[in-house]
């Protein structure tokens, strides 16, 4: 311990002045006091710390609140998006919930980006790069400010992941809060009666609306089936207000696997986000990290491999976002835990699709909240020995001990099937391998698309080039639509390709064509579509070398992934390949393909 954070007495024993009353000591009340501070003493504890303290008094600190521990708030506010433009009122419900419960509340930001607004543009090469530096800033503000504790607040993808990767750096008593789901859009009998001709008002009137919607409309307007007033209606009326996107993509995705991590409240991943039970959430958080630190449990407490195995079960029981297997690889890296690819096919072998939830189901997440959310869920997963029920969680107690009291869903749903009746046996969730993708490639095959999938390729370099050909016509039934070059490296930043399968659904061809990519997928992309191939094709994976007219297979049930040529064949092209120039030379993304690892090991960024 150091002389500025001994107790006043022990200094004054030492013949070392001390601060003024209220400005020294561990003495932040209960047990444990000095280890609640141990980071907060170190920047405001004695007299050299005047001036550390006199900054801290100008943001509202008493004398009182030097001795609490300091808890950082971290909002992913920003009106750039609806999915993150309530969370500031959010975090003013943690910091209450934090200096209620005897610690001291600092709020701070870190920045955030649209998918849904980038999406299908050069902009969206900075989503997932956006994980990356939302973990830095994160590990930035509370590394360099001393907070003892933290509360994170996310709304959108890429926030969720970066908010877990910051906090299992750092590793101090955290809680993460998720924004919540967004309302579904919907178009009223009075706008259908004065915005629709009388024989197309049927197909809209009471229809349910996402962005996925708006995505697959202009799909459908460029195939003639809606006309402008109708893709203009459903753009209007698609997003009526604050929440993240409104399916099991992957916003929902993520925090229903943090939930299942541990890492947030029971239930925080299934709350509507303009809600009593949101805002009740986000101020129970900031009750709950005090009690962690009066505890001691830290995150390295909870994220566990079990808790990993955990996380991967709940995604594939509820059919969630491919995104889920890049970014708990990432997550889990950062905690120090070992998973693989290869993890999620083992699970997935004996974890069933239980959700009917959108993309390829029926229901939207605020339906799920409706019946109870993804409590009743995970306690039939425990009771089916699917969940490992003795991983500690931020509440203090393990997973079972949460679930204990929780009811069932009411009888009659039909958004979360029995285990007699799935939706998938197995996980929709494939790991391919094969020689296009020697490093491993993921799928999301939820069985509505078949198992297996055999056509001619038809190449792009880029995604735009791709969704241009969709939405003229060239691209036909049998046709492999394989983009390349927007890997990590190569794009940079692994683009999302919601826009080209969103074209493909909306033109009718969902059944009829397929697309595989060193890119990935939004939560929002269903079809029968491969991505995260690696190696990618800017570093000189088979995928580089695939010539229109090419024959490809794609077999879930064999997990492969095949460009039917001769060996032979394949290795010529391959020993005539060169490298593409980078794309960016300078700046953020330039910095982020030089550094980024493999989609394969979670495209993390500080792989040593």
């Amino acid at each position: 311990m150091s002389s500025s954070s001994k107790p006043e007495s022990s200094q004054k024993r030492n013949g070392q002045k001390t601060a003024k009353a209220g400005t020294a000591s561990g003495k932040a009340g209960g047990r444990g006091a000095a280890e609640m501070r141990r980071f907060s003493s170190q920047v405001v504890d004695g007299y050299e710390r005047a001036a550390s303290r006199a900054m801290l008094h100008a943001v509202g600190f008493s004398r009182e609140d030097f001795r609490k521990s300091q808890v950082g708030i971290a909002s992913l506010w920003s009106m750039v998006t609806p999915c993150n433009m309530h969370l500031d009122q959010l975090a003013r419900q943690a910091e209450a919930g934090v200096n209620a419960s005897g610690g001291k509340a600092l709020l701070f930001t870190a920045p955030t980006i649209s998918d849904g607004i980038s999406m299908g543009t050069e902009g969206m090469k900075y989503s997932l790069v956006s994980r990356e530096v939302i973990a830095d800033s994160i590990e930035t503000v509370v590394g360099c400010e001393g907070f003892d504790g933290l509360v994170a607040i996310g709304g959108c993808d890429k926030n969720m992941p970066g908010c877990l990767i910051g906090m299992a750096r750092l590793n101090r008593p955290s809680v993460f809060v998720y924004g919540g789901t967004i309302l579904p859009g919907c178009i009223s009998g009075i706008l259908a009666e004065k915005r629709l001709k009388k024989e197309r008002r049927e197909k809209f009137e009471g229809r349910k609306l996402d962005v996925v919607s708006c995505f697959e409309a202009v799909g459908q307007y460029a195939n003639d089936q809606i006309d402008q007033k109708e893709l203009g209606l459903i753009e209007e009326q698609a997003i009526p207000g604050a929440g993240s996107c409104g399916g099991m993509y992957t916003a929902n995705t993520m925090a229903s696997a943090i939930e299942a991590l541990g890492m947030s409240l029971p239930n925080s991943s299934a709350q509507n986000a303009v809600s009593p039970a949101k805002a009740g959430d986000a101020r129970a958080a900031g009750a709950a990290v005090v009690e962690l630190l009066r505890r001691g449990i830290r995150p390295s407490d909870i994220l566990t491999r079990e808790a990993f195995e955990n996380a991967i079960t709940v995604v594939i029981a509820l059919g969630g976002s491919t995104n889920a297997v890049l970014h708990l690889l990432g997550m889990a890296h950062a905690a120090g835990v070992k998973l693989k690819l290869d993890d999620f096919t083992q699970i997935g072998k004996r974890v069933p699709v239980l959700g009917d939830l959108k993309p390829s189901g029926r229901f939207l997440m605020s339906e799920l909240v409706a019946i109870g959310g993804q409590t009743p869920l995970m306690k039939m997963l425990l009771e089916e020995g699917l969940l490992h029920g003795g991983c500690m969680t931020v509440t203090g107690k393990t997973m079972a001990e949460n679930l204990k009291k929780v009811r069932p869903y009411p009888k009659g749903q039909e958004i979360i099937r029995p285990f007699s009746n799935p939706i998938k046996p197995d996980s929709h969730l494939v790991v391919l391998r094969g020689n296009l993708a020697p490093e491993g490639a993921v799928a999301k095959i939820s069985g509505k698309e078949g198992l297996r999938f055999s056509g001619k390729a038809i190449v792009f370099e880029n995604e735009q080039d791709a969704l241009a050909a969709i939405l003229d016509g060239r691209v036909k039934k049998g046709h492999v639509i394989v983009i390349r070059h927007e890997g990590p490296v190569g794009g940079p930043g692994m683009r999302e390709m919601l826009s080209p399968t969103s074209a493909v659904m909306g033109k009718g061809l969902g059944k009829d064509v397929a697309l595989i990519t060193d890119g990935r997928f939004s939560g929002g992309s269903h079809g029968f579509v491969v991505g995260h191939i690696t190696p990618e094709a800017a570093l000189g994976g088979p995928l580089a070398v695939v010539k229109n007219g090419d024959p490809i297979t794609i077999d879930a049930s064999r997990r492969e992934l095949t460009l039917d040529l001769p060996t032979e064949d394949i290795q010529k092209r391959l020993a005539k390949w060169k490298a593409p120039k980078p794309n960016y030379t300078r700046g953020v993304l330039a910095k982020y393909a030089r550094s980024v690892s493999s989609a394969s090991l979670g495209a993390v960024t500080d792989l040593i």
